[in-house]
């Protein structure tokens, strides 16, 4: 996890930005964000579109330095929200997948054999976290109720807004930045997976849990919100036929999704599903194959006959017999 620390960024927001232009959202607030965009700074989706308590939430955090956390299911797009949401502030971001394998060696840094003058010297090469902590930089760390216990209880030391960062190695405490941004994304709320979809999950220290001053949840859209989704990342996609494809495609997801909430089955179809479903059928031309190469065949055996049933009541074709094609 070296990183080049040579690199200028700005020291701090230099423009206002109309929130209800730039991200389409009914707000009359305004926001502070960078004039330059650097190489840390995420690309910008044109299409994306954004959830208007999640967003508010999320500039809440770049805004007013607030320490913001993000639940939902997976799919629903938590870590691309806030890296969309930076990208439009030209804010630096820098997202770290918190899974078993990152060690606190990972996160703080270690020592390094380096030339010097022709001879090996060993010298500390510094890692995501102190670099991120000295600079204008939103830090999301993804999967965070995955995090090893050695690794949480590095991140609590920074969770407080005027939290130092302490190397012991080094002897050195680091202040952090005024415009250092932190920030996560869990499909739990630190509780432990009470569902069974998400293994490798575990509970947070509530006292860590304590430190998160926004905690706002992003789950599945309403039907008309996630078609636009949908819509935006797949393009092309133009004519009644195709919308009704669509619709139906979201109507089976939503299908899966009470039938998972109701016991019924293990496994549903998340929106980033239904945009690899609907991108495969623009490729396979055929409704029902693109279905089971998307989703049918990661499901139980024991459960297709019942996924089976929500494809037969969208879209009237017998997906396990000789039904029309598409």
């Amino acid at each position: 996890m070296a990183i080049n620390s040579n690199i200028d960024l700005p020291k701090k927001p230099n423009i206002k930005i109309e929130v209800s232009k730039v991200f389409n959202i009914d707000s009359k607030i305004t926001v502070k964000g960078f004039k330059d965009k650097t190489e840390w700074v995420p690309e910008i989706d044109p299409n994306y579109v954004f959830d208007r308590e999640t967003t508010l939430s999320i500039l809440a955090g770049f805004e007013h330095n607030r320490r913001v956390m993000i639940q939902g299911f997976h799919g629903t797009g938590k870590s691309t929200h806030i890296e969309q949401v930076a990208a439009r502030l030209n804010w630096p971001c820098v997202r770290i997948n918190l899974d078993s394998h990152i060690s606190r060696i990972d996160l703080l840094g270690k020592d390094a054999i380096k030339l010097k003058d022709g001879k090996q010297i060993t010298e500390f090469q510094e890692g995501l976290l102190p670099w991120s902590i000295q600079n204008p930089v939103a830090l999301v760390f993804d999967e965070y109720d995955a995090g090893r216990p050695d690794v949480m209880f590095v991140i609590q030391r920074i969770l407080e807004v005027e939290g130092k960062l302490t190397l012991l190695d080094q002897n050195k405490v680091i202040n952090p930045h005024p415009c250092f941004r932190l920030f996560a994304t869990t499909n739990t709320v630190g509780l432990g997976d009470v569902t069974g979809l998400y293994h490798g999950t575990q509970q947070i220290n509530q006292g860590q849990m304590d430190r998160w001053h926004v905690l706002s949840t992003l789950n599945y859209l309403d039907p008309k919100q996630e078609y636009k989704v949908v819509v935006s990342q797949v393009g092309d996609m133009k004519g009644a036929k195709n919308q009704d494809t669509l619709k139906n495609m979201i109507k089976l997801a939503n299908l899966t999704r009470n039938g998972f909430a109701n016991g019924d089955i293990s496994i549903l179809m998340s929106p980033r599903t239904v945009i690899s479903w609907a991108q495969n059928y623009k490729i396979f031309k055929d409704i029902a194959s693109s279905f089971k190469l998307t989703f049918l065949n990661k499901c139980d055996e024991m459960e297709k006959p019942i996924f089976s049933e929500y494809f037969q009541r969208c879209f009237d074709i017998d997906i396990e017999g000789d039904g029309p094609k598409t």
